[in-house]
């Protein structure tokens, strides 16, 4: 029996890096493409229907973005081709041939004035242009394709590529003192954990379990960066002083949400998707950093 081809963008980021790294757990069943910019070059969305041409895949988990928040302000153009037509081009795409298609969204199409978790019906509201590109994204993915999932992720950190735990580490290391934002609170998400759940999604829906629409998923827990920070200092043994400060401290060309936890629950009931406690994930991947 022939195995069923699942491409992945993106293999270059933290999230498709990830998946690439336990693939070969499915490799029973499924055969896996891994492509970036250089196989698929999303600045460029009219080539993408060659690409399905000459891959015809059975999957396609969409990992990949341009997800620089606050160059995203000035270079609008180049991130509405990536994030948002590129996406809708892919559906339609995947719409073409029948297959079901996974793409990755952000907390960032929410406007972060909530105060308990976003539940995946609550109405986005952007404050960035970035965000505004995933929204659109969403849109076009479930407009132009039925058996599409989005997932909703956010802080998104791994031993792969650049993230703020590295950072932190990094800072970390070469100072004695270092500030970090206290008043915006969201979720922590280790890549490999999201990785996990994706595959579990996909195994899912290899066995009938037709499920579509938006998740969210993120390690469970609310925190703030600097939260984050000081378990990063504790779990890496490090002596920095980590001191809080508000955001106006630290003014950035693209806006924050100021909460932007997210309520996970429909990606366990409907998928079985296991969620992992962020400090337990974030010990685990700074042992793996630090080793």
């Amino acid at each position: 029996m022939s195995k069923s081809l699942i491409v992945v963008t993106g293999k270059n980021g933290q999230l498709g890096w990830e998946i690439s790294q336990i693939s070969n757990q499915l490799e029973y069943l499924f055969d896996f493409v891994f492509v970036d910019v250089d196989e698929l070059d999303l600045s460029k969305p009219e080539t993408i229907p060659d690409f399905f041409k000459q891959y015809q895949p059975q999957y396609f988990i969409h990992c990949a973005a341009f997800t620089a928040v606050d160059k995203a302000e000035t270079l609008q153009d180049l991130a509405y081709k990536i994030n948002a037509e590129s996406t809708g081009v892919i559906a339609n795409e995947c719409a073409k041939i029948n297959c079901p298609l996974i793409t990755i969204s952000t907390d960032y199409v929410f406007d972060g004035n909530g105060t308990k978790p976003y539940t995946t019906d609550q109405a986005t509201n952007p404050i960035n242009y970035y965000g505004y590109t995933k929204y659109l994204s969403e849109k076009l993915a479930l407009e132009n394709w039925k058996k599409t999932i989005v997932i909703r992720t956010a802080w998104v950190y791994s031993t792969h590529a650049a993230n703020f735990v590295k950072t932190m580490l990094r800072l970390m290391n070469e100072r004695e003192e270092i500030k970090v934002v206290n008043d915006q609170v969201g979720s922590p998400t280790y890549a490999a954990d999201l990785a996990a759940a994706i595959l579990q999604v996909i195994q899912q829906w290899h066995l009938g379990n037709e499920k579509y629409g938006i998740y969210h998923y993120t390690n469970s827990g609310i925190i703030s960066w600097f939260d984050f920070a000081v378990a990063i200092k504790a779990l890496s043994g490090l002596t920095c002083n980590v001191l809080p400060v508000p955001s106006t401290e630290y003014p950035t060309p693209a806006k924050r949400p100021f909460y932007s936890a997210m309520d996970t629950s429909n990606i366990v009931d409907d998928f079985q998707v296991k969620l992992v406690d962020w400090k337990k994930s974030l010990e685990h991947c700074i042992k793996l950093l630090t080793a």
